[in-house]
């Protein structure tokens, strides 16, 4: 779960660390000279009850020392005692370091172990010296939820879930059917009445099924569950099993055509020997589409 989740994070990253940073300048004081720490505390606490998403908020000195109580609308949150001395976290050396607003990756929370990110902005006096650090902590699943609503697209993710998931359905039914029907076929003859063409044709069924179960695996995957493979070669995986099938599938029905032919009518050789160069041509074709990709990863 957690995994999807900061796949996603990593695609609104920078739209959720914009609208989390211009929370804090328009809050917060700046460079300007006597900011005390009752009016950092303030700006925290408007912000905090302006996004509710926000877990928790408090304030750092310059060495990363917590100097403010826990600004939450969670009471289960209020009396939860965490590290005083947090020098040594990503939010406090990366925002002093860069000397900007910054929003961190992905942690578990100190408060209560859940996934959370946090933005944190460094505050300087008119001299340029830092005097605190303000810290803000969102949940990763809230934080996720916002952004997509502000974008307006919860429900064309919804949307798109569902018609993928109605496609996949249809598939995998006709996956079974083929599947279902090749295994019929196949028992149906016993060993005293063997055809080869049945069990050809049966072969043919169940590697069509086959073929489809693959496809539907990536759809249900990918697009209803979003499960996706981070990996360079993911994307060409399905298309290359499925064209693979078709490829055996193919060879299989010209094979069969070949013995059929030979049996009955060794004129109509010509169209079995058609299908089986056409087949060559899709397995070089497949193969060199196999190689090109290659090349593109590397």
């Amino acid at each position: 779960m957690h995994i999807r989740e900061i796949q996603e994070f990593q695609k609104i990253r920078k739209e959720a660390r914009a609208y989390l940073c211009y929370l804090l300048h328009r809050n917060l004081p700046n460079r300007l000279p006597n900011i005390s720490i009752d009016v950092v505390y303030e700006g925290l606490e408007r912000i905090v009850h302006e996004l509710p998403q926000v877990r928790a908020a408090y304030i750092l000195d310059a060495q990363g020392k917590q100097i403010s109580k826990i600004i939450t609308l969670n009471e289960k949150l209020k009396d939860v005692k965490i590290e005083y001395n947090q020098a040594n976290r990503t939010y406090f050396y990366k925002a002093v370091k860069e000397r900007k607003c910054i929003l961190t990756d992905p942690y578990p929370s100190l408060l209560d172990g859940e996934m959370v990110v946090s933005a944190a902005m460094p505050i300087f006096n008119d001299k340029g010296e830092l005097l605190y650090v303000a810290v803000i902590e969102i949940s990763l699943n809230e934080l996720l939820k916002f952004v997509k609503r502000e974008k307006g697209e919860n429900w064309a993710y919804t949307f798109n879930r569902v018609v993928y998931g109605i496609f996949a359905a249809a598939l995998f039914a006709i996956c079974v059917l083929l599947f279902i029907d090749g295994v019929k076929m196949f028992f149906t003859y016993t060993l005293s009445n063997i055809e080869v063409k049945k069990m050809f044709e049966s072969t043919i069924l169940i590697t069509l099924s086959l073929a489809l179960f693959d496809l539907v695996k990536t759809l249900l995957f990918e697009e209803v569950i979003g499960e996706k493979e981070d990996h360079p070669f993911a994307i060409h995986k399905t298309m290359i099993k499925f064209l693979g099938s078709i490829v055996i599938a193919l060879a299989i029905e010209g094979l069969m055509l070949v013995f059929k032919f030979a049996m009955i009518d060794p004129k109509m050789l010509i169209y079995a020997s058609l299908l089986i160069g056409a087949v060559t041509l899709l397995l070089i074709g497949l193969a060199y589409y196999m190689k090109s990709v290659g090349k593109d990863i590397k």
